[in-house]
């Protein structure tokens, strides 16, 4: 449900009354809908490790800010980081 600028707007009691469970849709109709899902599919490798990392709240927000895929270039900066210059460890 959109509004007049494309914009996702909130449902009214109209829009709940006139909506139709899923199971009710036609058969093509269902497999049309559950075509559109997009499914990264398996790594043939993997090769990012998922992990859990605590990090400050501003910089996390501002990493987010950044947009989609912002964890790519975090890796490639850590991987910069540790094969750089070897730093003093305080």
């Amino acid at each position: 449900m959109t509004d007049d600028e494309s914009e996702s707007r909130e449902w009214t009691a109209e829009d709940f009354k006139r909506a139709i469970p899923f199971s009710a849709l036609p058969a093509e109709e269902q497999e049309k809908l559950l075509s559109l899902k997009r499914h990264r599919g398996p790594q043939k490798t993997p090769t990012k490790e998922p992990i859990s990392i605590r990090l400050s709240q501003d910089v996390v927000s501002k990493l987010r800010a950044s947009g989609r895929g912002w964890q790519a270039p975090v890796d490639q900066y850590l991987r910069e980081w540790l094969n750089g210059p070897k730093r003093k460890r305080a």
